[in-house]
């Protein structure tokens, strides 16, 4: 979804008290509630924790914010006086993509506040798999002292897919370790601390020059299972790949298949098809992938680098100018 621009113009003041629902987990939910109040006394402000029903308090929500898999579309039905879906992601597949959603409801992101935990986490994922690090924790585990030969970063190629606020945070980091940095987007252009931007479907063409893929484009229809068995077979036995976008980009059955033929060396994986990660599901007992449970955007200061983006977004919204409200999607 593409950020920025207009909306239809008939939102204005209304004359009667909103209500704000906060969907999320507990500590994160009664935060954000506590914050706003104060600010915002205008506001009917409601916090729902997971696990608890909030199918009749989202009949009388004016506004909504929580995150894409805390909702359905059978949630969003009742949803009857629903005006503006504030998203506490960069990305709103989930949310834009709901069939029972009206085109009229706003929809803003946190587009922006991401790069810096996603990209670390990339490097992280990087760094771990040049040292095999979890062999060296199961070896603490064991008190066995053994030592191997790691992998450099440096002079290395890495490939990012999707050329955005958290590629460019992490392309930035890539160049700190002296890499060779290639782009991936819908369209080739120039991009800060990228050495070249390729088109998307030139990816197989390249892949073969890449140590590490990494996944940073958003779950579209263009990009749901576009790493599939041609990317694999294209790419480097030496090569990884790190997904810490959304896991529908991977077509995870030939993911597994070019894990256990070799066709590359491992995966560092943020995002998963279906999340939670099946406690039966092979990516667990293979010791070339490393697992993290999509906590990529999960940070010490995340509150307060969201609730700017937010209180922003609630004063235009309550003064009925949309037009100026940070991260409003086209649709």
């Amino acid at each position: 979804m593409a950020q920025g621009g207009a909306c239809s113009a008939h939102y204005g003041p209304l004359n009667r008290a909103m209500n704000l629902l906060i969907i999320d987990e507990k500590e994160y939910a009664d935060t954000y509630q506590s914050r706003l109040q104060p600010k915002f006394p205008e506001l009917a402000i409601t916090a729902v924790h997971l696990g608890q029903d909030a199918r009749a308090l989202m009949r009388d929500a004016d506004i909504l914010f929580t995150y894409a898999n805390y909702i359905c579309d059978d949630l969003i039905k009742e949803a009857t006086r629903l005006k503006w879906i504030q998203a506490q992601t960069t990305g709103v597949d989930g949310i834009a993509d709901l069939p029972s959603l009206p085109k009229e409801i706003l929809i803003t992101t946190t587009r922006g506040i991401h790069a810096a935990p996603v990209s670390e986490l990339a490097v992280l994922l990087m760094l771990a798999a040049n040292r095999d690090l979890a062999r060296n924790v199961r070896n603490q585990e064991r008190k066995l002292w053994e030592r191997w030969p790691g992998r450099l970063l440096d002079r290395k190629t890495v490939g990012i897919l999707g050329v955005g606020a958290i590629s460019e945070a992490l392309a930035h980091r890539c160049k700190a370790f002296g890499m060779r940095v290639l782009g991936f987007s819908g369209t080739a252009r120039k991009v800060e601390n990228f050495d070249r931007v390729y088109r998307r479907g030139e990816l197989v063409d390249v892949a073969g020059e890449l140590d590490y893929l990494v996944i940073l484009a958003p779950l579209t229809p263009q990009t749901q299972h576009f790493v599939d068995e041609k990317i694999f077979s294209a790419m480097k036995p030496q090569s990884y790949l790190i997904n810490v976008a959304r896991g529908g980009i991977v077509k995870e059955d030939a993911l597994l298949e070019a894990l256990r033929a070799g066709k590359i060396a491992g995966a560092g994986l943020d995002a998963f098809e279906q999340e939670p990660l099946a406690p039966d599901h092979p990516f667990w007992e293979m010791d070339n992938v490393l697992i993290t449970p999509h906590c990529g955007g999960r940070y010490d200061t995340i509150v307060e680098r969201k609730l700017p983006i937010f209180e922003h977004n609630l004063r235009r919204f309550i003064a009925g100018d949309p037009e100026h409200m940070m991260n409003l999607v086209k649709r």
